[in-house]
């Protein structure tokens, strides 16, 4: 009989990652440390997102209203597009187990539907044809000049804290 050693380090290692599945939160979080100016790279991706975002007239109030009244395709066919190149992505990536691009291994895992995700989703709808904004352009909305979406930003912000604050008590 074969015997299998284990070290200690390891089943923290095993353990942690559990304990993180479980949150359903960092699951993928990276060990690595970096100096603080070696996040610019994401800045620089973001302002080109966001111009991409200004250019394809994803931030307009005006576009986001077509698409809650039915009268346009195009923000469908951004956001269908950007479904189709996600699942895609996740494809690749769990059937070639690519790894992060420092070789540490990519773990997508399987979620369970949940009652809290249609709740999710239409406090979030709502909030999105109410605003004209959903989180990702809020800061391209606000670098192209529409100030007053500060205060959606502060909203999502205090959103997010409030969801926090009740996350036990919520349906997942």
């Amino acid at each position: 009989m074969e015997k299998t050693i284990i070290k200690t380090t390891e089943i923290e290692e095993i353990i942690n990652a559990d304990v993180r599945h479980t949150d359903a939160m960092c699951t993928n979080e990276s060990a690595l440390q970096h100096p603080w100016w070696y996040n610019f790279k994401y800045m620089v991706v973001g302002i080109v997102f966001g111009i991409v975002f200004v250019k394809a007239e994803i931030i307009s109030w005006f576009r986001i209203q077509e698409m809650f009244h039915l009268t346009s395709f195009h923000m469908y066919g951004v956001i269908g597009t950007a479904v189709i190149v996600g699942l895609i992505s996740v494809q690749l990536i769990k059937r070639l187990n690519i790894k992060s691009i420092y070789g540490e291994k990519i773990t997508i895992d399987n979620k369970e539907f949940s009652k809290g995700q249609i709740y999710g989703g239409l406090i979030f709808g709502l909030g999105w044809a109410i605003t004209g904004a959903c989180p990702g352009p809020l800061f391209a909305q606000i670098g192209n000049g529409f100030g007053v979406i500060s205060i959606t930003l502060l909203s999502a912000i205090a959103g997010t804290w409030v969801y926090g604050k009740l996350r036990e008590k919520l349906p997942h």
